[in-house]
């Protein structure tokens, strides 16, 4: 291989080796990890429970009558739903039961815009703790319970395990899997090693006090990462609740994954915009936590990056197998193994092995995505939920 080319392999090898290392390193990380015990907690806190609901007619009643079920004291909790653009016979449905109902009255919807009017909404309230989940998620009876044990030990912000609730196409397989590879990597893996979970958009709590200050400042489609930024440029820990799950519907069809990742992709890459120039401060800091966090903003979207590795491999293999293709092989494996080891066995089955098949579709998808994100992080980009499985 001449020098030019050899230029070129290495250029197109060490950023990959990078985005690859770190997810390998979190994702051995996570083998480590073990589910915090904690004890019965010296006080029960006070929870506002805030239920954004935009267009959400088919699943979000369904949703608010499990969640009455806590087996925390009634006296101690309210629930909020923010009905945006919903039914009125949803809407009449929903005030029939024990919760507040809130009608949206924005001219442009999103999900900031949502929290901060219930916040409004309840400024003169007294709560503890606040816990936000979406229109689709069942949880357990003991989601309250649980987070206050956590918030008992000190805790100002916990992220609880958000996992898939339908395995009943091959999109929906591979969204379950995703958000378990992100569970592994990005939440045990982290808190393994002693930093924070990431933010999975719901089934997460927060100090009522901090938030009723940061919520404010909440500007774009990506709220969770915005809420990130916050709590790690103050160097507050967000603490992940294994054992605590929170039900997601997964995206059914290819068409509703496309508008989706669309939107994450654009708030991860506006929130790297915004955060990277903090990166040289935080260094100096020793602010670890929040560093990691830009590194990992920077990592590309994740189907992207495994196309990239397998396609250079089989590239460098044709051209030169005995030098170039030996790197790239072992490249090729350390992605393989940072994929494979956050992924629970219960998911290891024949259905996996047939939805692997829709990855390249997706690629297809996720590059078509990085062509049209201009404004998609300002813009609301709704997923919708309660959808009839097609196939797929």
């Amino acid at each position: 291989m001449n020098t030019f080319m050899t230029i070129i392999d290495w250029i197109l090898f060490i950023p990959l080796a990078f985005c690859v290392g770190y997810l390998l390193f979190y994702a051995i990380a996570s083998c480590f990890y073990r589910s915090p015990h904690y004890l019965l907690p010296r006080k029960q806190r006070r929870f506002v429970v805030l239920f954004p609901a935009y267009k959400e007619d088919r699943v979000i009643v369904n949703a608010i009558q499990n969640f009455l079920g806590q087996d925390y004291p009634k006296e101690l909790y309210d629930v909020i739903v923010i009905s945006d653009q919903m039914q009125p016979q949803t809407n009449e449905t929903l005030s029939q039961l024990p919760i507040c109902l809130l009608k949206a009255d924005y001219a442009e919807s999103s999900k900031a815009k949502a929290l901060i009017l219930a916040m409004n909404t309840v400024a003169d309230e007294a709560y503890d703790i606040v816990a936000i989940l979406d229109a689709d998620n069942i949880t357990t009876s003991d989601f309250l319970s649980q987070i206050n044990r956590a918030f008992d030990t000190g805790l100002h912000a916990v992220q609880a395990r958000r996992t898939g609730k339908n395995l009943n196409t091959d999109i929906a397989i591979l969204d379950s899997v995703s958000e378990e590879i992100n569970n592994g990597i990005f939440r045990k893996g982290h808190n393994a090693v002693g930093l924070s979970a990431s933010l999975s958009g719901s089934g997460m709590a927060f100090d009522a006090e901090w938030f009723r200050k940061n919520v404010k400042s909440l500007q774009t489609a990506g709220e969770d990462k915005e809420l990130e930024t916050l709590l790690l440029k103050q160097r507050i820990y967000t603490g992940y609740l294994q054992q605590l799950p929170v039900y997601d519907e997964k995206t059914q069809q290819a068409a509703t994954i496309k508008k989706q990742r669309k939107r994450w992709i654009a708030a991860q890459f506006g929130a790297l915009i915004t955060v990277l120039p903090d990166l040289p401060k935080a260094l100096l800091q020793g602010n670890l936590d929040y560093c990691d966090k830009i590194f990992q903003w920077i990592l590309p979207p994740r189907l992207l990056q495994i196309a990239a590795v397998f396609g250079f491999t089989l590239v460098a293999l044709i051209i030169n197998p005995t030098e170039a293709g030996i790197k790239w092989g072992i490249l090729t494996l350390a992605q393989i193994a940072a994929m494979l080891l956050p992924i629970p066995k219960r998911l290891y089955n024949k259905q996996l092995l047939k939805a692997i098949f829709k990855i390249p579709q997706l690629v297809f998808i996720m590059t078509g995505n990085l062509l049209k994100l201009k404004g998609a992080n300002r813009q609301f980009i709704h997923t919708e939920h309660g959808e009839e499985a097609k196939k797929s």
